[in-house]
């Protein structure tokens, strides 16, 4: 089982953490206050406080931050061939250049294969047991390389969920953004 390493410790940074523990993986937890501040929730989250470089070591990182800290927070990583999961939002909406958010995080991450993924459930509910009412809550996800979404899709099947892909990273991202159709959908599949 592959390690995951998180880029943000607030709510969804911490529903993240929730996912990964469940599926069986070893996580570290990193903002940008640095570990020290992080102790009292990673020891919570059964998880390792660490710095936004060691979290960024694992083979799958989680960007969690907010949207307007997202190039702050990546800046300086070598991102050369990880696998990194896009949960981010753009909720103030701004003008992205007909760009997707995903694709706005892709170019800031150069050499990372990216996945939307986990932005569309709250993150109470993300971070939930996501088997519920007899079937598994279902988690969307989009990117442009094969291997990664594998990659991610089993990090959520192994936590319960039901990873629909809804293929590459604009097509499926769109889909998945602030104010397009499956922004705050919680579906369970029976």
């Amino acid at each position: 089982m592959s390690s995951v390493g998180i880029i943000g410790a607030g709510r969804l940074g911490q529903a993240m953490a929730q996912v990964a523990v469940r599926a069986g993986r070893s996580v570290a937890i990193a903002n940008s206050r640095g570990p020290e501040s992080l102790e009292s929730v990673a020891s919570a989250l059964g998880v390792s406080a660490r710095t936004a470089s060691e979290a960024a070591a694992a083979p799958i990182v989680v960007i969690a931050v907010p949207w307007d800290h997202v190039a702050a927070a990546v800046d300086g990583i070598d991102w050369d061939d990880r696998v990194v999961i896009d949960a981010t939002n753009d909720w103030v909406a701004e003008d992205l250049d007909g760009r997707t958010s995903s694709e706005v995080v892709a170019g800031l991450l150069p050499g990372a294969r990216v996945v939307k993924a986990a932005n569309t459930l709250g993150a109470d509910v993300l971070g939930s047991d996501p088997r519920e009412a007899g079937g598994q809550r279902v988690i969307f996800l989009s990117g442009d390389d094969a291997d990664a979404k594998a990659k991610v899709v089993a990090l959520f099947k192994d936590a319960g969920f039901a990873a629909i892909d809804l293929g590459d990273l604009v097509t499926g991202g769109v889909l998945q953004q602030i104010h397009h159709p499956l922004a705050g959908v919680n579906l369970i599949r029976l």
